[in-house]
């Protein structure tokens, strides 16, 4: 039986959520800027450590807030599945200081919200756009020291447009969560098949 992840993509609008799952699964960039306005599930497979995984991407359109009941969750369409899933992948542009502080908010709620669960469930900070190096508001070291130590989260940061590092942020978000004991209590991360190909099979 093929085990399921989910995985819940969230950040401001504008900082390339949409443009990083396409990538991942279809190795797909578009230079059009469309707004996610309805949340969309993606679902590639991969294999870690020899067994075969589902992933349930849900590609999270911008919400003001993370859902801190069951109800409010299932009141608003867009964050059907929100609260329970296994990871999540909090994305900001390098270059607005605004999409980080949105990031900053959404994962101090998710702590706040999820803390009686019995495992720490595993967030991954990804900056985005690091072609536009330049322009960033913060230097790299400083961010990933911050998100590191204090919010005890994984941090990467990738390019969308150039497919720079999209793989290896989903290999590190799986790495956070076999860590952490999600599924099988295993130390390495082995991605095969069409992961390694830099694309995914859609099941």
């Amino acid at each position: 039986m093929v085990e399921t992840l989910s995985i819940a993509v969230i950040g401001a609008p504008g900082v390339g959520k949409t443009s990083i799952i396409r990538q991942f699964i279809y190795n797909d960039f578009s230079e059009v800027y469309t707004p996610t306005r309805t949340r969309y599930v993606y679902r590639p497979s991969v294999i870690l450590n020899g067994i075969m995984y589902e992933l349930k991407i849900l590609d999270v359109p911008p919400i003001s807030s993370f859902p801190s009941s069951s109800s409010q969750e299932w009141l608003d369409l867009r964050c059907r599945g929100v609260r329970n899933a296994n990871a999540y992948i909090l994305v900001y542009d390098i270059c607005c200081v605004e999409s980080f502080e949105y990031v900053k908010m959404i994962r101090q709620q998710i702590v706040e919200h999820r803390e009686g669960s019995s495992t720490e469930v595993p967030i991954l900070v990804v900056g985005n756009k690091r072609d536009l190096q330049r322009q960033r508001f913060m230097p790299r070291r400083a961010v990933s020291v911050l998100v590191k130590k204090t919010w005890k989260c994984g941090y990467v940061e990738c390019s969308a447009k150039f497919n720079w590092h999209v793989v290896l942020l989903f290999k590190e978000l799986l790495g956070i969560a076999v860590s952490r004991g999600m599924r099988q209590n295993h130390t390495a991360i082995r991605l095969q098949g069409a992961l390694q190909r830099n694309r995914c099979t859609i099941m």
